[in-house]
């Protein structure tokens, strides 16, 4: 008897409507890759845009309408100044370079995080991009940059406070829709599966308030190894598990 379903590929397994709206991952292990290949850890970020690439490509193929990239946190300011210059620069390239992909696929880009402290010329380079694109309404491609969770969640408690002090709103208003809507990500669903990649284990202060009940997906390969396989694989694994929000099976069924 011939087994048909060993001929299926991978992308083929999916069931496209178990598929989420929304992907987030944190793209780690740049740097170890390089090691390996005993190259710098500049080395290993330009490695790490052609698994992007491979990645959005996935990801817009298969009509998932959101997904977030963790591409520089705040922690990340403290690493040596020419490896921070270096991927200031290289952010620059990438955007310049992919816009017209990004035109082309219907991609639509955005920006989360403390923009302001990025350089100038890459405030300039993403606010170009994100002009540009602000009418397609295919992928919605995010990228966290200069972000990190409590930082946030501490300037949404600020501005929340503001309103409170200034009359805009009752504190008795406040509950968790009304401080979602402070977030950066206030206009976007919270992700239903986080790929971490690089073989850690922890969360990394990425998304803390909106992953409350995100499937979490993790494996040992380094970023610059990912392909759109890879993704496939954590899809596969993402339809297979039971989401059940606080409830019991039976009451799903």
């Amino acid at each position: 008897m011939i087994n048909r379903y060993s001929d299926m590929t991978l992308k083929d397994k999916l069931i496209k409507e178990k598929l989420p709206k929304h992907i987030a991952i944190i793209m780690d292990g740049n740097g170890r890759w390089a090691k390996q290949k005993g190259g710098t850890r500049i080395f290993g970020h330009k490695n790490g845009v052609k698994a992007v690439k491979d990645t959005v490509e996935a990801v817009a193929e298969l009509q998932i309408p959101f997904l977030t990239l963790y591409a520089f946190s705040t922690e990340n300011w403290r690493r040596p100044k020419t490896e921070v210059n270096a991927l200031m620069s290289l952010l620059v390239s990438s955007l310049s370079d992919e816009t017209e992909t990004l035109i082309k696929n219907n991609i639509r880009l955005l920006a989360i995080g403390n923009i302001k402290s990025l350089p100038v010329k890459v405030q300039d380079e993403l606010n170009e991009v994100i002009e540009i694109t602000k009418n397609n309404n295919g992928l919605t491609l995010i990228l966290a940059l200069s972000y990190s969770a409590r930082w946030e969640i501490i300037e949404a408690v600020k501005n929340i406070s503001k309103d409170v002090k200034n009359g805009v709103m009752n504190i008795e208003e406040i509950d968790s829709e009304k401080f979602s809507s402070y977030l950066t990500t206030s206009d976007i669903p919270n992700p239903e599966l986080l790929i971490r990649t690089s073989g850690e284990y922890r969360i990394s202060n990425f998304l803390l308030w909106q992953i409350a009940y995100t499937e979490l997906y993790f494996t040992n390969k380094l970023w610059p190894d990912i392909r759109r396989e890879d993704i496939y694989n954590a899809l596969i694994d993402y339809q297979k598990r039971e989401r059940r929000f606080g409830k019991i099976s039976e009451q799903l069924k």
